[in-house]
C-alpha cells in the first residue's frame, strides 16, 4: 500500500469552511484509492475538526523548524506528499526534497491566495497582480511542486496566460461531490416549507466579513422594505466581536454564529445570499446551497468559475438594487424558485461529479509515477527555484532551530 502524507495548514473542519470540505474530499479520494493516508499539521487541536481516525487516517503532530521532521520523513518515504496551501510547501518542501527526493510533491492551492488578496486591494486602489509579493511566493511554490491542484478553471487560465505556467504542472480539480438523484431531491423541503434568507461563511475569511457588511448596509434594507416580516440569518464559524455587533433584531438581521449542522440550516432557508465583492476559487457556500435545493443570489465574483455556460441556480447581480430585486423575486415567485433549484441540481451533477475527477486524478498520478524524472527535467524553473530555496530556507530554518534550542537551554539554566 502506497503512503500519502498530507501536510495540513490546519486540522480540516468541514462544518466550518469550504477549505475544510475540500481537504476532506481529497483525503477521501486517497483512502478510496487504497492509499495509506497520514495527515500531519503544526496547528493546535480543534474541537470542530473532522474525526480522521474514523476515516482510517493516521493523524500526527509535526513541528516547524525542527529537524525531527527530517528523521520522520526519511523513515516514512511517502510516495506522495500533498501540501495544503503554499505556506506549507514553503515550510516543508525543502525538507521533503532533501530527505525523500522520490516523493511526488503536490500542492493544493485551495484558491489562489494572491488573487484574492489582489481583488481585496483592488476595491480600494489600483493594484498590480504581477508585482504582488504574495503572487511571487505562491507562483514559486507551484513551480517547485510536481503538480498543483487548481480548484477553478478561471484560475487555471490566469496561471497559464498571465504567468506562463505550463499545463503539465496544473490539474483542474473542483469540489468532488456526489450526484443528486430523484431520491435525494424529493426528500428536500418544498418552497412552502422553507422560510427566511440565509448567508453563511467562515468569519476568518475576509471576503465573508466584507460580504456581511455589504449585505447589512446596502442590500438588506432594500429587501426588508419590500418584505418587512422576513428575516436574514447569518451563519459562520469564528465570528469576531465586530461581526457580532452587526446583529440587529429590530432589522430582522441576525448573526447566528457557527452552525453545528450547516446542511440543516441551509435546507430550511428559502434563499441563500452571497454578496461577495472579492475572493477567488470556488465558493463552498454556493455548492452547498445547490445540494440543499436552496436557490441563491450572488455576484459575478461569487459565481466565478462555478457554472460554465449552464444557467445559475438563481441570479448573479453586482448592483445592490438589482441584487435585492432578484432576491425578492426569487423569494416570492414559486415557479422561478423551482426552476432555479433544478438548475442547481444540474450544476452539481454535470460539473462536480467526483467519479469523473477521481479517474482524472488516477491517470495523472499514474503518469507522474511512471515519468517523474522526465517531468522534473522539463520543469527547469522549478528545479532552479528549488535549488535556491533549499539553500535559503534550510539555513534560515536551522538558525531558528538553534536559536530556539539556545533559548530553551538559557531558560533551564536560569531556573
Amino acid at each position: 500500500m502506497s503512503t500519502v502524507l498530507v501536510i495540513g495548514y490546519v486540522w480540516p473542519e468541514p462544518n466550518s469552511s469550504a477549505a475544510g470540505k475540500r481537504m476532506l474530499q481529497l483525503l477521501k479520494y486517497f483512502t478510496s484509492s487504497n492509499y495509506k493516508v497520514i495527515f500531519g499539521t503544526t496547528a493546535a487541536a480543534s474541537t470542530n475538526a473532522a474525526n480522521l481516525i474514523e476515516l482510517g487516517i493516521t493523524a500526527v503532530k509535526i513541528e516547524l523548524n525542527n529537524s525531527s521532521f527530517d528523521t520522520y520523513i526519511q523513515d516514512l518515504q511517502p510516495e506522495i506528499v500533498l501540501f495544503d496551501r503554499f505556506m506549507m510547501e514553503e515550510q516543508f518542501g525543502w525538507r521533503i526534497s532533501k530527505n525523500s527526493p522520490s516523493s511526488i510533491k503536490i500542492l493544493d492551492t485551495e484558491d489562489l491566495h494572491f488573487l484574492r488578496n489582489y481583488r481585496e486591494k483592488e476595491l480600494k486602489a489600483t493594484n498590480s497582480i504581477t508585482n504582488s509579493e504574495l503572487a511571487k511566493r505562491e507562483i514559486a511554490s507551484i513551480y517547485r511542486c510536481d503538480l498543483s491542484l487548481i480548484i477553478s478553471e478561471v484560475e487555471i487560465n490566469i496561471l497559464k496566460e498571465t504567468f506562463n505556467i505550463s499545463q503539465n504542472l496544473l490539474l483542474y480539480i473542483p469540489f468532488l461531490l456526489e450526484n443528486i438523484g430523484n431520491k435525494e431531491m424529493v426528500l428536500l423541503p418544498s418552497f412552502e416549507e422553507r422560510k427566511g434568507f440565509l448567508s453563511i461563511g467562515n468569519f476568518k475569511h475576509k471576503p465573508n466579513v466584507d460580504a456581511i457588511k455589504y449585505l447589512k448596509k446596502e442590500i438588506w434594507p432594500l429587501i426588508r422594505k419590500e418584505l418587512p416580516n422576513e428575516e436574514l440569518h447569518i451563519y459562520g464559524a469564528y465570528p469576531t466581536a465586530a461581526v457580532l455587533q452587526l446583529n440587529n433584531p429590530k432589522e430582522n438581521f441576525y448573526i447566528k454564529g457557527w452552525a453545528k449542522d450547516a446542511e440543516e440550516v441551509v435546507k430550511k432557508s428559502k434563499v441563500s445570499l452571497a454578496a461577495l465583492r472579492f475572493g477567488a476559487g470556488l465558493k463552498g457556500k454556493l455548492t452547498e446551497a445547490m445540494q440543499c435545493g436552496t436557490p441563491s443570489v450572488t455576484t459575478s465574483i461569487g459565481a466565478e468559475g462555478m457554472h460554465k455556460e449552464l444557467p445559475w441556480n438563481g441570479f448573479i447581480e453586482n448592483d445592490p438594487k438589482a441584487f435585492a430585486e432578484s432576491a425578492i423575486n426569487l423569494y416570492t415567485t414559486k415557479a422561478i424558485w423551482q426552476e432555479s433549484q433544478l438548475n442547481g441540481f444540474k450544476l452539481i451533477n454535470e460539473l462536480y461529479n467526483k467519479e469523473f475527477y477521481y479517474k482524472l486524478m488516477d491517470q495523472k498520478l499514474k503518469d507522474l509515477k511512471e515519468k517523474l524524472s522526465a517531468h522534473r527535467e522539463n520543469n527547469f524553473i522549478g528545479g532552479m527555484l528549488m535549488h535556491h530555496r533549499l539553500k535559503s530556507t534550510q539555513y534560515l530554518s536551522k538558525y531558528i532551530e538553534v536559536k530556539t534550542e539556545l533559548e530553551t537551554l538559557k531558560s533551564s539554566l536560569n531556573t
